[in-house]
């Protein structure tokens, strides 16, 4: 708590607004951007090494957060105070940080794979400063963070190879394994009654989310590798069309899925299961068909 006493010493309003603006570029929807550019418009294998470290980061994040039910700083230490601006975006357990890992994860697969120095040492700097800002704000101590950036430096270096094409069905056994060692874990595991039904019920949503999800990304390999064999590169504008309109659409699939399923399957975590495995076909394979046959249609 050394540490964090001394972060919390130095707060002003202005490192606390720099400090939250940073903390940003850890969340999901920055790698969940990057991937799918990566994914759609770069390289697809990019965009799978991405999402591999991005998936079985999570996926070893969740776990962790489930097993040893570390409480956060200020629960561990009623004297220590947080920005309050950061406390909303820290639900759940504090250990090891879930920031850290995506933000070092995806960070770190942009410094691997670029090609400019300039963006390298970005890259760098944001894999440092995100880590660094869960400490300032006082959502996180130095272990979690410790810990979540090295699970991401690690899966960064083990899945480098899928970057280059190589090793995706040993990299896709080891997500979907993983997802169901995670679901099973969940589901079965006798987790004391004295744990917080909040924590339970995000991570059990979690688990599912991530079942679906790696589920569906196996079953985009083997179609786009067998059928579609989709395009990534084209003109700027095409480019743009397929970001924004993918974007769009795979957000919009996710939202109107969510009614229907939990009726259909009553609010079971199946319906959760499959509406992100559905999520994925369209991001994966139902949107590259579609800007495929727009690409086609444009060079007749």
């Amino acid at each position: 708590m050394a540490i964090l006493y001394f972060l919390e010493g130095i707060r002003n309003s202005i490192l606390d607004a720099l400090m939250m603006g940073i903390t940003q570029l850890g969340g999901e929807a920055i790698m969940l951007l990057a991937a799918l550019v990566m994914f759609w418009c770069v390289d697809k294998y990019w965009g799978y090494y991405l999402i591999g470290v991005s998936l079985l980061g999570t996926t070893l994040n969740q776990f962790m957060k489930l097993m040893f039910r570390v409480p956060r700083p200020w629960v561990l230490d009623p004297e220590f105070t947080i920005v309050e601006a950061a406390r909303a975006d820290a639900g759940g357990y504090s250990f090891p940080s879930g920031h850290s890992q995506s933000a070092v994860g995806t960070f770190g697969v942009i410094a691997v794979l670029a090609r400019k120095r300039w963006v390298r040492i970005l890259s760098v700097a944001a894999a440092v400063l995100v880590p660094v800002s869960r400490m300032y704000l006082g959502v996180h101590t130095p272990l979690d963070v410790l810990v979540g950036a090295g699970t991401a430096v690690f899966l960064v270096l083990l899945l480098r190879p899928v970057g280059e094409g190589k090793h995706m069905k040993p990299m896709l056994g080891a997500m979907v394994g993983a997802a169901v060692l995670f679901y099973a874990f969940v589901v079965l595991y006798p987790f004391p009654a004295d744990m917080d039904p909040g924590n339970l019920a995000h991570g059990v949503k979690n688990a599912a989310d991530l079942l679906g999800a790696v589920m569906g990304i196996a079953v985009v390999w083997i179609v786009d590798e067998k059928y579609l064999h989709f395009r990534v590169k084209a003109s700027l504008p095409m480019q743009i069309f397929k970001v924004v309109g993918g974007i769009c659409l795979t957000f919009l699939v996710k939202s109107l899925l969510k009614a229907p399923l939990n009726a259909l399957f009553s609010g079971a975590l199946l319906a959760e299961v499959v509406r992100y495995f559905l999520v994925v076909l369209t991001a994966g394979l139902g949107w590259p068909w579609m800007f495929t046959c727009v690409l086609k249609k444009k060079e007749e």
